[in-house]
């Protein structure tokens, strides 16, 4: 396999946009998940920064359930090169897995954990929905009493 070296500076403000929207979780999500000091608007710059601090990679990684690694060295270049060799290699009809050596260890489907993820963070979405309306009800009820 022939890999060429040319280092590409990995984004990760791009990296985190791009796991934060495959588990379908909105900005101001994910802004509340960090705490008061954050907003949609900050969570949007914070997504167009080149490098980002290790402590916020961190808060962020701990939230989306991904390892810090997988926002830091997510190559988008060479993720479509992966699954262009491995569709292709899928499709070529030579019935030999040659293309796809470095797969056959593989003991998961990284599908089935993206929608794993996916599903977990609706639930936690859904959740705090759910407890923001309980919150605003019972700030209306102490407005009521006064």
């Amino acid at each position: 396999m022939k890999q060429t070296n040319t280092h590409q500076k990995i984004h990760h403000g791009r990296n985190i946009k791009r796991f934060r929207e495959m588990l379908g979780i909105k900005q101001d999500a994910l802004a509340l998940e960090l705490g008061d000091d954050w907003n949609h608007q900050k969570i949007s710059l914070l997504e167009q920064k080149e490098v980002v601090e290790k402590s916020i990679l961190s808060q962020i990684a701990a939230i989306l359930e991904i390892p810090v690694e997988a926002i830091v060295n997510f190559d988008e270049t060479q993720a479509i090169v992966n699954i262009q060799n491995n569709y292709e290699g899928a499709n070529s009809g030579s019935g030999t897995l040659s293309n796809n050596a470095n797969y056959t260890d593989c003991v998961f489907n990284p599908i089935e954990k993206i929608v794993e993820l996916y599903e977990a963070k609706t639930i936690l979405y859904e959740r705090l929905l759910k407890e923001k309306d309980e919150m605003i009800a019972r700030l209306e009820k102490l407005i009521e009493h006064k």
